[in-house]
């Protein structure tokens, strides 16, 4: 008789569904997982039902990879629901792990985002401004929705996590790694963080010549220069603030890393470390009293979205975490 297989189940909450692809982007080595282990939740890929996981005993699923931020309350109950039935749950990908891209809807309320979403866009036709109740009478009976939160959260600022991989969506190699450390036993203490303890940077390519910078360039406004450090060229690459692991896949296609990986392991605050670095090549840092209050503004007013650049993926898990809100 073979070794007893794991149990496994994945869970997209609050994301694009990319995490879900990454699973299969794993290629023929899904066949050794087939090999090992037993998918017993995965609603984006078989039929099951709450009642299925309800009835399943505490503690019967080994691990679960679970993807997306908790932005409703659907989301919110299989997160308990699942860290009650799990041994080991973890936060795989950006949403989950940070928040992800969903959390920038930090900086508004509910009604704000309602309003914009069912009321104010272009392509809007609401003419009597209707807005999604979580429960409305129809013709078969009583419907009931999730409740859509006011605050986008983490996984682990709702439930206990165990592990973390990151990524929008996690590289292959890192889905690779984390499997076979669950399968071999060979997994960090818990709480770790399953990628390298090294940035971006460290395993970008470009030469880097350590040039001050005057203009700050949009990605497309520029044609870089292939071999040169993207940031040195003026674009905004978050590779020095950004944990590594990834193989640096966006530089070596042109395009400055966004932080999908999530803050160096010596930065947590991804955002503020990023903030200090373009500081430094900018030099406003050595060179400050070379600058007057007016050129400093002309310098940051070249980047035209603070937010989505410095906190693209983190701003639920950052100590800003969302705007206050005043009633």
């Amino acid at each position: 008789m073979g070794e007893k297989k794991l149990k496994v189940a994945f869970y997209w909450a609050a994301s694009c569904g990319g995490c879900e692809i990454a699973v299969l982007d794993i290629n023929e080595k899904i066949l050794d997982v087939i090999q090992i282990a037993d998918i017993v939740f995965w609603p984006v890929a078989m039929d099951i039902k709450y009642k299925d996981v309800e009835n399943m005993p505490d503690k019967s699923i080994d691990v679960c990879f679970f993807n997306g931020g908790i932005r409703n309350s659907e989301q919110e109950h299989l997160a308990k629901l699942l860290r009650q039935k799990s041994k080991m749950l973890i936060a795989y990908g950006a949403c989950a792990h940070f928040g992800g891209v969903p959390g920038l809807a930090n900086v508004a309320s509910r009604k704000e985002v309602f309003e914009k979403v069912y009321g104010s866009t272009f392509s809007t036709d609401n003419p009597n401004k209707r807005t999604p109740k979580t429960k409305v009478n129809v013709e078969e009976g009583e419907l009931e929705i999730p409740e859509f939160h006011d605050t986008v959260r983490t996984l682990d600022q709702t439930v206990d996590v165990d592990y973390y991989v990151p990524g929008c969506p996690p590289a292959v190699e890192r889905t690779v790694y984390a499997i076979e450390a669950i399968a071999k036993g060979e997994l960090p203490p818990k709480g770790s963080v399953l990628a390298p303890l090294k940035s971006v940077c460290d395993e970008c390519p470009r030469k880097k010549e350590n040039k001050k910078i005057s203009k700050i360039y949009r990605v497309y406004e520029k044609s870089p220069e292939p071999e040169r450090c993207l940031l040195e060229q003026g674009i905004i690459c978050m590779g020095p603030a950004t944990r590594g692991g990834c193989g640096a896949r966006c530089l070596n296609a042109d395009m400055p890393c966004t932080g999908c990986g999530g803050p160096c392991p010596n930065s947590p605050e991804q955002g503020a470390a990023m903030i200090s670095g373009l500081a430094s090549i900018l030099g406003l840092e050595e060179e400050k009293e070379k600058y007057t209050e007016e050129e400093v503004e002309k310098l940051i007013s070249q980047i035209k979205d603070p937010l989505g650049t410095f906190y693209m993926y983190a701003l639920p898990a950052s100590i800003l975490r969302r705007k206050v809100m005043k009633e």
